[in-house]
């Protein structure tokens, strides 16, 4: 599983400002974040792993978006043309993430994981936090630092499109 010092170090070799930043007591999930930090929902960023059936197959897709709007499974079942999508396993979440369930930084997500991230954490200088893989501690860095590392497709969240005009990018294999 990858941990808060596999994320330092790679963030240090890509000369990013960031702090680790250990937590008054353990979180379970991404959604204590918030409390735990005094922070806005708004500014705290999260991962979600959906299980996205196509014509295709099953892929698993992460989502990336801030806590306070969470991704919502029609909105991408529309924008990927999917048949269904539903909320993956835990299982599924740490084997195709490599980071625990609920505690999944945007950083580090393997190469063929699609990933998805909204546009309302884009073209942004706010400091932000996400999970670390670790229960606690989170990271500090800056939205527009932390999005230009994240491996993903910015797309709209908020409007779904038609099941008919699916994205113009595939789901990875």
């Amino acid at each position: 599983m990858k941990d808060a010092l596999a994320i330092h170090r790679w963030l240090l070799a890509h000369q990013v400002h960031h702090e680790i930043v250990r937590l008054p007591r353990a979180m379970t999930c991404v959604d204590e974040l918030p409390e735990l930090l005094s922070a806005s929902p708004a500014s705290c960023v999260q991962v979600t792993v959906f299980e996205v059936t196509t014509r295709i197959g099953r892929e698993p897709v992460a989502v990336v978006t801030s806590v306070a709007f969470p991704p919502q499974p029609g909105v991408i079942g529309g924008t990927l043309g999917a048949r269904r999508v539903r909320p993956a396993s835990a299982f599924t979440v740490n084997s195709v993430t490599d980071y625990a369930a609920g505690l999944i930084c945007p950083l580090l997500l393997p190469d063929g994981l699609t990933v998805l991230v909204d546009e309302r954490l884009a073209g942004t200088g706010q400091v932000v936090h996400t999970p670390t893989g670790e229960r606690h501690t989170a990271l500090r860095v800056r939205a527009d630092h932390l999005l230009t590392l994240v491996s993903g497709k910015t797309i709209d969240l908020v409007h779904s499109r038609s099941r008919r005009e699916p994205a113009t990018f595939p789901l990875a294999g």
